[in-house]
């Protein structure tokens, strides 16, 4: 199953997934040592003209970001536009920007950074984050499909996204209309935890209908982007936005999606990726059920609805129990997102701001709720999604 990709290779409106020769597929660890790197970051996120794949090859021979903005400054990487750009962009109005948004630089390698993202061919040297922590991807799935979609995939997306949030897991999608917006508004139902990756700068809303659905997820949610503060969307950004969409997740689902929908691309890098694809299937004379019966014939697992996944997934089940209702405070959320994997009580307590005193009652909870367990003076999460 691969679909054309010549309509998205090569430059800033495309994204690549294979590796060719030697290309680097990894941030030189010295890239942002430095206040001087993350200004030189900043300019570099914002710069429109050169493909991800393209910076990463410029980084790799100049090692620093302080030196990879000099090359683009100097005319040796990306266009005269950028170069232009670059010259009289003042990081210090993006840092602005930032702060009136309520966002942050999360760049490659740091905590914050989702490390399942350096599985990508082009994986961003950075990314805009607004509102919680992002998840492990042990912890989040993905559901996608058809913007123009029928009130039947409506309601499906919709309990899909609400029965993951419920037992403990990510939902992520891209905000867009239809089955996106479905399964974020469920998993917004439940309480739970939701990550829209936008295709537009990290304090727009598009389209514009999204912004209540957009302002509620950064509420109790997460937002991310690759693109700065400022910067509209473009066509070519949402075949990038599907690429970091399909690594942040363990598996995903796909409900409805005619002929040429980007819910083909996402199932495509998913797999690319190795993470399993779900697919719903529909009456063979619909449109919208072209892209789940492409994916079924080419070995997607079929669903029939939320039994299916629950069941295909194992999500939210204790190691050996049953499956665990979340009823959760603020608190012990953000505890929960820093346990995804064994980790002493003063990590969590760093990574909350708090003292091992504070975070101690959390992590009692969290235990006595069966969602986390103590195993020689560390904790380690019991909840799991695994794969058949």
């Amino acid at each position: 199953m691969r679909a054309d990709r010549a309509a998205y290779r090569g430059d800033r409106r495309t994204n690549g997934r294979r590796r060719a020769g030697n290309r680097p597929s990894r941030w030189p660890p010295s890239f942002v040592e430095v206040e001087a790197d993350r200004r030189a970051l900043l300019v570099l996120m914002a710069l429109r003209g050169i493909s991800p794949i393209k910076l990463l090859e410029v980084a790799d021979r100049e090692r620093t970001a302080v030196a990879t903005l000099e090359a683009v400054r100097r005319g040796r990487a990306g266009s005269d536009a950028d170069r232009e750009f670059a010259l009289v962009v003042d990081p210090d109005d993006i840092d602005r920007a930032l702060v009136a948004c309520g966002a942050s630089l999360v760049p490659f390698g740091s905590a914050g950074y989702p490390p399942q993202l350096e599985n990508l061919e082009d994986p961003p040297a950075a990314l805009f984050v607004k509102g919680r922590p992002l998840p492990s991807r042990e912890r989040a799935v993905a559901i996608v499909g058809a913007r123009n979609c029928s009130e039947l995939g409506r309601e499906l997306a919709t309990a899909i996204g609400h029965d993951l949030a419920m037992s403990g897991v990510c939902v992520i999608s891209g905000a867009a209309r239809g089955i996106d917006a479905a399964g974020h508004q469920g998993a917004l139902d439940a309480g739970g935890h939701t990550v829209a990756v936008l295709g537009c700068g990290i304090d727009q809303a598009y389209p514009k209908w999204s912004e209540r659905l957009i302002r509620r997820i950064a509420e109790i949610g997460t937002l991310v982007s690759e693109y700065p503060p400022g910067v509209p969307p473009e066509p070519y950004h949402f075949p990038a936005r599907n690429r970091i969409v399909a690594a942040m997740c363990t598996g995903l689902v796909v409900v409805e999606g005619a002929e040429g929908s980007g819910s083909l691309i996402s199932a495509e890098h998913a797999l690319d990726l190795g993470r399993d694809v779900f697919a719903v299937p529909g009456a063979i004379t619909s449109p919208l059920a072209h892209v789940p019966h492409v994916l079924i014939r080419e070995g997607a697992t079929l669903i029939r609805g939320v039994d299916d996944l629950m069941r295909d997934l194992k999500v939210g089940e204790r190691l050996g129990g049953a499956p665990v209702r979340l009823d959760l405070t603020l608190a012990e959320r953000a505890a929960l997102d820093l346990v995804i994997a064994p980790v002493l009580p003063e990590n969590v307590a760093k990574g909350l701001g708090v003292s091992v005193p504070e975070v101690l009652p959390l992590l009692l909870g969290l235990e006595l709720k069966g969602l986390i367990r103590s195993v020689g003076g560390r904790f380690e999460p019991r909840l799991k999604a695994a794969s058949t």
